[in-house]
């Protein structure tokens, strides 16, 4: 049977889908992690290695996976991740996104070097967004985004430190999406050519293809290795937690540090005034050869002891995923990779249809747990878990 025909249910269904309608560059952008992925496959199996407690005769007729973050009421303990370049997996990536999170009642966050503009992702959707950046050389440029993002509406501000330098993901390389001279370029050629529903889509429909919070900064905002370069050469190796006590200063609404996976990086994003951390390793992008982020959990949350909001992300595939990552600690996770792969795979509705079944999950999986409340989820649920 086609891919096209079945009817997608888990995440795995919608990445095969999304494998096949997508450019091989793109999907593997958004797939693939650093070096030879060994965190990449760690994030997942660490929390297949975690098991929950079965528990009988008790009244569970009033289930209900709801919770609040920053004072907003959500659906369910979940988030959409913030991704770069979302845009380019279907049109207007980030809008559709935006969308199917409203619809789902739960946040979603645009990155800085998303596709469409965050004044364009705020106004496809009638609840606030959240806007990830990152501490850029330029300080001028980082107060204009965080003058943009208020102005837009925006009141949580995701701010990611684990990347002072790019991860050395080689999968972009060989596909030829970064470097390769003409054969890389040839090489995306024939690829474009071989995905004739997303040129129709995106290639065609979606323009502009350019980072839209980035446009100005670029001589050519038509060519994206500019916006690269600009980009690479905007990271900032010399930021340290004075420039978070800086940031803090200069944004007035909640700032969550993001990339977080070890106690005391907790304990000083908590005295440079963090409402919350995201424990993360980027998705298994950054560093390979490190720990699972559900496997940092336990310590980061004993370390933060109830003093901030924890997220976290890396891994979660489904709605058991995020009962285990609450019973250890979370407050909510993020998804990063999952509603790509169903936007590319369905557009909005994917998106929209993903998460229904994800929040049915967490439903069953508290039922089945004896509880009724996110926040009864404890670890006193865990039966095992990796040392």
């Amino acid at each position: 049977m086609s891919l096209y025909n079945i009817a997608p249910v888990t995440v795995d269904d919608y990445r095969a889908i999304a494998k096949r309608r997508l450019p091989r560059f793109l999907f593997d952008y958004i797939d693939g992690g650093a070096n030879r992925e060994e965190i990449l496959a760690r994030n997942c199996d660490d929390f297949a290695a975690i098991t929950l407690k079965q528990r009988v005769m008790r009244n569970v007729d009033s289930v209900d996976t709801s919770t609040q973050l920053f004072g907003q009421s959500m659906a369910m303990p979940a988030v959409l991740a913030p991704v770069g370049m979302a845009g380019l997996f279907r049109r207007r990536g980030e809008t559709q996104a935006a969308r199917a999170a409203e619809r789902c009642g739960i946040p979603f966050a645009t990155s800085t070097v998303g596709i469409c503009p965050v004044d364009e992702v705020a106004a496809a959707s009638r609840q606030p967004i959240w806007f990830q950046l990152y501490m850029l050389r330029d300080r001028d440029f980082v107060v204009e985004m965080l003058n943009r993002a208020a102005a837009a509406g925006v009141e949580t501000l995701l701010f990611t430190v684990d990347l002072p330098v790019a991860g050395m993901r080689q999968r972009d390389y060989r596909n030829g999406m970064l470097g390769g001279g003409l054969p890389g370029k040839l090489s995306k050629l024939a690829q474009l050519l071989s995905s004739p529903q997303w040129v129709y889509d995106v290639g065609l429909r979606g323009k502009p293809h350019t980072f839209g919070n980035v446009a100005d900064k670029v001589s050519d905002p038509n060519d994206l290795d500019l916006y690269k370069t600009f980009i690479d050469g905007q990271f900032d190796p010399t930021c340290t937690w004075d420039d978070i006590a800086w940031l803090r200063q200069q944004w007035a609404g909640k700032l969550v540090i993001k990339g977080v996976m070890e106690a005391d990086d907790a304990r000083a994003a908590i005295d440079c005034g963090a409402d919350g951390i995201v424990v993360s390793n980027h998705g298994g992008r950054q560093l390979d050869g490190i720990s699972s982020s559900i496997g940092k959990l336990p310590s980061v949350a004993a370390a933060v002891d109830k003093r901030c909001t924890i997220l976290l992300d890396s891994g979660v595939r489904n709605g058991i995923d995020i009962a285990k990552a609450i019973a250890l600690g979370a407050d909510s996770v993020m998804l990063g990779r999952p509603w790509v792969y169903a936007m590319a795979a369905r557009g909005e509705q994917g998106v929209v249809d993903l998460l229904t079944m994800i929040n049915r999950e967490i439903e069953l999986a508290m039922a089945l747990m004896g509880v009724n409340r996110v926040e009864e989820i404890t670890q006193e649920l865990i039966d095992s878990q990796p040392v």
